[in-house]
């Protein structure tokens, strides 16, 4: 073995060993989180979907909106609502409101996290839903910042994936084959079954890292973007060529003799300006001054794609519009990081494939032990 090797060698069993758990804990709870909205529409089918009626109209967005703040109460205002193109989807309203943001867990961070679904036709409450303690919530904010508040551990997750990153870089140096011959590719490429535990163990770690490689390194890629603001910012300069942010005009409302059911005229407008979308989010205006903001996404489950329309919460009135066409490189691949991150934006296949290099990226730490404590023991008996 050269030198450099030895130095590579040492650092990525280094690397892994400080890192390890984190890897593991991140991974595994990505792998859990992938399939979150197959798993939740089975097991909550009742709530989240309705049966259509044959003229498939709906009630007046406010007449919802009215029927999920009774259900809520006065304490919980709907901050948000997601309203769906698909007639069999119940309409979903949350409130949400942080906690402590000194808290040193997530739960300390969080008051509350609640969603009521409501059918659009006959404004019935089809179900409650606590977030907060919502086991595949949980999941994403053990993923997200091992359950700690995000000042915490968001950069201990980012730094550890940071760390991951190199590791697979050095993991790739090992694993080249030093000559292409037969029986070196046969190692490099294929997992010997016949073999004795300590093989079998050496060929997990080594064969499959290989296979999942660009896979796993576009999964820890795009969860330092969250992760790591100055990545953020680098991947944001480096794809738009530019460090000058856009400027994105924030609209005010205006003050005046209320129009009659302002949010309806402002939600009517916006499905005729948005009929492609099969998504429109509505985000409650906060303040005397503060504006509808009224998003539309195409896409039963990306949220890459979406145009965002400000509205005057007095009037009802349009103040802006700014397309998805309009982003810059820079923002449309901001944007697309969690449908990457997730494999959504390839559809089912891609979460099909995030998913086994997730599981993948699980065992390499718990792969990569064993082989050092294999190696451990074979010294002390020499």
């Amino acid at each position: 073995m050269t030198r450099f090797r030895k130095i590579i060698g040492q650092i990525h069993l280094w690397l892994g060993l400080i890192t390890g758990i984190i890897v593991l804990i991140v991974s595994i709870t990505g792998c859990l989180f992938v399939f979150q909205k197959e798993i939740s529409d089975i097991v909550h089918q009742e709530t989240f979907f309705v049966k259509p009626p044959a003229s498939v109209v709906t009630l007046p967005y406010s007449t919802l909106l009215k029927k999920a703040e009774q259900t809520l109460g006065k304490d919980h205002t709907v901050n948000f609502s997601t309203t769906y193109k698909d007639p069999e989807r119940a309409w979903e309203f949350m409130t949400y409101k942080p906690g402590d943001e000194k808290a040193l867990t997530y739960f300390g961070t969080l008051d509350y996290y609640e969603s009521v679904f409501i059918n659009p036709y006959t404004g019935t409450v089809t179900g409650r839903y606590d977030y907060k303690y919502d086991f595949f919530n949980i999941v994403k904010f053990i993923h997200w910042s091992l359950l700690l508040n995000d000042t915490y551990g968001q950069p201990i997750v980012g730094y550890s994936t940071l760390i991951f990153v190199i590791m697979l870089i050095t993991g790739m140096i090992m694993w080249w084959p030093k000559k292409w011959s037969k029986t070196n590719i046969n190692k490099s490429f294929k997992i010997k079954w016949n073999a004795g535990f300590k093989r079998i163990t050496y060929d997990l770690h080594n064969v499959s890292g290989f296979y999942v490689m660009l896979i796993t390194l576009v999964l820890a890629l795009t969860g330092m973007v969250f992760a790591l603001k100055w990545f953020q910012t680098t991947v944001y300069v480096v794809s738009s060529r530019s460090i000058t942010q856009p400027v994105i005009k924030q609209e005010k409302s205006h003050p005046a003799t209320p129009v009659f059911s302002p949010v309806d005229q402002a939600f009517e407008t916006a499905k005729k300006l948005l009929p492609a979308s099969d998504r429109i989010g509505v985000s409650s205006a906060s303040g005397a001054d503060g504006v509808i903001y009224i998003s539309g996404i195409i896409g039963k489950e990306t949220y890459y794609h979406a145009d965002a329309l400000q509205f005057d919460q007095y009037s009802g009135k349009l103040l802006n519009r700014r397309n998805y066409e309009e982003q810059n490189a820079g923002e449309k691949l901001i944007g697309m990081n969690y449908d990457i991150h997730v494999g959504a934006i390839l559809g089912l296949p891609g979460k099909i494939i995030a998913f086994i290099a997730s599981l993948v990226a699980a065992s390499l730490p718990v792969t990569g032990f064993m082989i050092w404590l294999n190696r451990k023991k074979k010294k002390k008996k020499k």
